[in-house]
């Protein structure tokens, strides 16, 4: 039995490569996003090499977890193995934003990792955020290397290419997005003029338990 399409998340993921576009994320045709129906298991992602701000619904290609394409009539993003990568290895994850931005990717040029230094950064996204292995764009081996850097945490760099980061549906994983990007932002300027002060693993943790208990409306 052919499990159904649903307009409504195509919708989502038109609407979050816009605001990729938008944020300052990537530019051009660049990166990729994708969600997964955690129903159906479903994943829609992004068609391969198509302005974000022309995308419309009809363009969104639907994939299993098998990488084979059971909705749409455009080629999938390049990047589509990563993407479903990352959902076999992650239940938890239903929601990947694959961008190219400005801060970030100056830590990945120079194989830096982005340590704790922000207290919203060490809530939703990491102690720290890692390098992968370099591959190249599209291949096996990066979708290796990008689940293997990963691992629990919510974001990884992808040296000389861009920042992958995740989350349990679009809203968080765009919000990890913003947060990976303002936080290497902070750290470069703040490495530029003295010698950042990272938040102790005793307070990350401490954060990150508030985080996910205490904090918001229960």
């Amino acid at each position: 039995m052919t499990e159904p399409i649903k307009e409504s998340l195509k919708k989502d993921v038109v609407g979050a490569g816009r605001t990729m576009v938008e944020q300052g994320l990537t530019i051009g045709t660049w990166g990729n996003v994708s969600l997964r129906d955690p129903e159906t298991g479903l994943i829609y992602i992004t068609p391969s090499g198509m302005p974000y701000m022309e995308i419309q619904v009809e363009d969104i290609v639907v994939m299993n977890d098998a990488e084979e394409v059971v909705g749409g009539m455009r080629t999938p993003s390049v990047e589509h193995g990563m993407h479903i990568a990352v959902y076999n290895a992650r239940e938890d994850v239903n929601a990947v934003v694959h961008s190219h931005p400005l801060y970030s990717s100056v830590l990945g040029v120079n194989g830096m990792e982005l340590p704790g230094m922000s207290e919203d950064f060490v809530q939703i996204v990491a102690d720290k955020i890692i390098c992968s292995e370099y591959a190249l764009p599209g291949s096996r081996e990066l979708a290796s290397n990008v689940v293997k850097a990963l691992g629990e945490r919510n974001a990884v760099l992808l040296p000389n290419h861009g920042t992958l980061c995740a989350g349990e549906d679009m809203t968080r994983a765009l919000l990890i997005s913003h947060v990976v990007e303002k936080t290497a932002h902070i750290y470069i300027l703040a490495k530029s003029i003295g010698t950042p002060h990272l938040i102790s693993d005793e307070h990350i943790k401490a954060m990150q338990y508030y985080a996910r208990n205490i904090y918001g409306q229960r």
